[in-house]
């Protein structure tokens, strides 16, 4: 099977047999053309649509960074930015594999930052969540 993925920018073209995936091409990710030149042409009164906003920077140097142990999708998170733990307390919930996955706190503190969101894919060792 044949398989487009688009990643940061760049579209690769995939092929999959038997186990086996080859890269047979690879493009940078172009703007979808415009419908017609009518509807390009009409006036359009809605504002631009905003620019997805940047991850936001993580403070190292605030506390102890739990990072993601593989790659999946985080499915539920169960603290905010404020929030007292206790070592063991569930914090994120991330789903690899078809599997549900606790990610817990590894030590008693307060969460200073939550790096991640529900619906976000991450990869193995992408911080999740920052607690002092």
């Amino acid at each position: 099977m044949k398989y487009k993925v688009t990643l940061n920018g760049k579209t690769y073209e995939v092929e999959v047999e038997h186990g086996k995936a080859v890269l047979l091409d690879e493009y940078e990710a172009l703007a979808p053309a415009p419908a017609s030149p009518a509807a390009a042409a009409a006036p359009v009164a809605a504002a631009p649509a905003a620019a997805p906003a940047p991850a936001a920077p993580v403070n190292l140097a605030a506390g102890e960074t739990v990072a993601s142990p593989m790659p999946g999708n985080i499915l539920r998170v169960e603290v905010n930015q404020g929030d007292t733990v206790k070592a063991g307390q569930l914090l994120i919930v991330l789903e690899a594999m078809k599997m549900e996955n606790e990610i817990v706190a590894p030590k008693d503190g307060t969460v200073v930052q939550v790096v991640t969101s529900k619906g976000s894919v991450v990869e193995t060792g992408a911080p999740l969540v920052v607690i002092a």
